[in-house]
Protein backbone atom coordinates (compact mmCIF):
# COMPACT_ATOMS: atom_id res chain seq x y z
CA UNK A 1 0.00 0.00 0.00
CA UNK A 2 1.45 3.39 -1.04
CA UNK A 3 1.71 5.79 2.04
CA UNK A 4 0.72 8.90 0.98
CA UNK A 5 2.75 12.12 1.44
CA UNK A 6 1.24 14.91 3.69
CA UNK A 7 2.08 18.28 3.09
CA UNK A 8 0.87 20.85 5.97
CA UNK A 9 1.64 24.84 4.94
CA UNK A 10 0.31 27.85 6.67
CA UNK A 11 -2.05 29.93 4.71
CA UNK A 12 -1.96 33.79 4.63
CA UNK A 13 -4.46 33.68 7.50
CA UNK A 14 -1.94 32.02 9.32
CA UNK A 15 -4.51 28.41 9.74
CA UNK A 16 -2.88 25.20 8.58
CA UNK A 17 -3.54 24.01 5.46
CA UNK A 18 -3.06 20.13 4.41
CA UNK A 19 -2.14 18.76 1.34
CA UNK A 20 -1.38 15.63 -0.77
CA UNK A 21 1.61 15.48 -2.42
CA UNK A 22 0.36 14.62 -5.71
CA UNK A 23 3.50 15.06 -8.46
CA UNK A 24 7.36 16.82 -8.71
CA UNK A 25 7.84 18.39 -12.04
CA UNK A 26 11.51 19.89 -12.83
CA UNK A 27 11.57 23.30 -14.99
CA UNK A 28 14.58 25.29 -15.59
CA UNK A 29 16.37 23.54 -12.86
CA UNK A 30 13.85 24.22 -10.55
CA UNK A 31 11.46 22.04 -9.05
CA UNK A 32 7.33 22.41 -8.11
CA UNK A 33 5.43 20.47 -6.17
CA UNK A 34 1.84 19.66 -7.52
CA UNK A 35 -0.51 19.45 -4.24
CA UNK A 36 -4.04 18.32 -4.25
CA UNK A 37 -6.03 20.21 -0.70
CA UNK A 38 -7.67 17.78 1.50
CA UNK A 39 -9.64 20.32 2.90
CA UNK A 40 -11.31 21.57 -0.12
CA UNK A 41 -15.01 22.44 0.52
CA UNK A 42 -16.05 22.82 -3.07
CA UNK A 43 -14.54 19.24 -3.96
CA UNK A 44 -12.93 21.33 -7.29
CA UNK A 45 -9.74 18.79 -6.97
CA UNK A 46 -7.67 22.16 -8.13
CA UNK A 47 -3.99 21.55 -7.94
CA UNK A 48 -2.19 23.62 -6.32
CA UNK A 49 1.26 24.48 -7.51
CA UNK A 50 4.31 25.63 -5.33
CA UNK A 51 8.13 26.18 -5.76
CA UNK A 52 10.51 23.69 -4.17
CA UNK A 53 13.38 24.97 -2.24
CA UNK A 54 16.26 22.94 -0.14
CA UNK A 55 17.56 23.96 3.28
CA UNK A 56 19.93 21.64 4.45
CA UNK A 57 18.13 18.15 4.44
CA UNK A 58 14.41 19.93 4.43
CA UNK A 59 12.37 21.11 1.45
CA UNK A 60 10.55 24.46 1.66
CA UNK A 61 7.31 24.67 -0.12
CA UNK A 62 7.11 28.14 -1.50
CA UNK A 63 4.10 29.96 -3.08
CA UNK A 64 5.67 31.20 -6.73
CA UNK A 65 5.00 35.29 -6.95
CA UNK A 66 5.60 36.15 -10.09
CA UNK A 67 3.43 35.77 -11.93
CA UNK A 68 5.41 35.23 -15.03
CA UNK A 69 6.90 32.44 -13.66
CA UNK A 70 3.88 30.81 -12.27
CA UNK A 71 2.30 31.09 -15.91
CA UNK A 72 4.98 29.48 -17.63
CA UNK A 73 5.24 26.24 -15.36
CA UNK A 74 1.42 25.79 -15.54
CA UNK A 75 1.73 25.75 -18.44
CA UNK A 76 4.14 23.25 -18.81
CA UNK A 77 2.71 21.18 -16.68
CA UNK A 78 -0.22 21.25 -18.70
CA UNK A 79 2.19 20.15 -21.10
CA UNK A 80 2.41 17.16 -19.41
CA UNK A 81 -0.75 16.16 -19.22
CA UNK A 82 -1.93 16.44 -22.88
CA UNK A 83 1.33 14.06 -23.50
CA UNK A 84 -0.26 11.04 -21.19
Amino acid sequence: MENDQIIETIDENGEVVKFELYDIVEMENQEYALLLPLDDEDDSNELVLMKLTKNGDEYLFETIDDDDEFERVAQYVESLDDEE
